[in-house]
């Protein structure tokens, strides 16, 4: 169905494999057109309960935007690109189920960004991360200068963002910018592993506890916590808070429904 993705579901976990090993799975507008048509399909499974994100073979995640479409990219083409991806990787980032980036080798410029629109970063001991546009005498330009820092804060990703240069994954787990580092040959294991835990939970909590940590990064405190609040009232209103309580008094394991 596509010809640059994988997508596959095993039980209620997705797995999203960005498919153009021979080009190190560069992000191409035909790539960008797929992925919409994909997140339309991804946002109507209502059994979906974690999606997790990849790249084919071992060299990369994803390294970056494809050059060759780069050469007569104007203003106007620029503007229009980096409005698409952006809008692209936001609907990664606030869809309804956590998103968690294996990150398999390099995750640079358009990767970098794809990783950081995930909710959970964990990567091999192989994985190189950057943002090198400014070498191409460009800046990022798919939400890179804006999700970077906060994750990283504003040194480190002025550094990264301002030189160029590559961080390994030892020094990405430094900065807080991966969750976990692993050995390569057990990157997707552990990743699965990661993603049945988070949805073998509540699936109407992690939602919302996903929605409140996003909106956590916009607008003051006294929003933050009103959001927190209410939404935490709505869990208390679900079923599944009734079973997951009645589980823990009756000691075993409870049985969702994510109502």
């Amino acid at each position: 169905m596509y010809k640059t993705l994988n997508y596959e579901k095993k039980e209620n976990i997705g797995l999203l494999t960005i498919n153009r090993p021979q080009k190190l799975n560069a992000i191409s507008n035909e790539l960008i057109k797929e992925l919409k048509q994909l997140l339309d399909e991804v946002e109507n499974d209502d059994e979906l309960r974690v999606l997790v994100v990849t790249g084919a073979g071992d060299k990369a995640f994803v390294a970056g935007a494809d050059i060759n479409e780069l050469v007569d990219r104007d203003a106007r083409l620029g503007r229009k690109v980096s409005r698409e991806r952006q809008e692209i990787f936001s609907r990664i980032e606030n869809l309804f189920v956590p998103v968690i980036a294996a990150v398999n080798g390099y995750a640079l410029g358009g990767g970098l960004e794809l990783a950081l629109a995930c909710s959970i970063r964990v990567c091999s001991e192989k994985a190189q991360f950057g943002a090198p546009e400014v070498k191409l005498g460009i800046i990022p330009g798919d939400g890179g200068t804006q999700r970077l820092p906060r994750l990283v804060g504003v040194g480190r990703a002025m550094e990264m963002i301002l030189t160029g240069d590559f961080i390994d994954a030892q020094e990405a787990y430094r900065i807080g910018l991966v969750n976990k580092v692993l050995p390569h040959q057990e990157l997707m294991e552990k990743a699965m592993e990661l993603a049945k835990k988070i949805a073998s939970r509540p699936p109407l909590a992690v939602k919302y506890a996903k929605e409140a940590v996003n909106r956590s990064q916009e607008g003051d405190t006294a929003s933050g916590f009103a959001l927190e609040s209410y939404l935490h009232a709505l869990t208390c209103t679900t079923e599944d808070k009734k079973e997951g309580v009645a589980a823990f008094l009756e000691k075993r394991k409870g049985r969702f429904k994510g109502k």
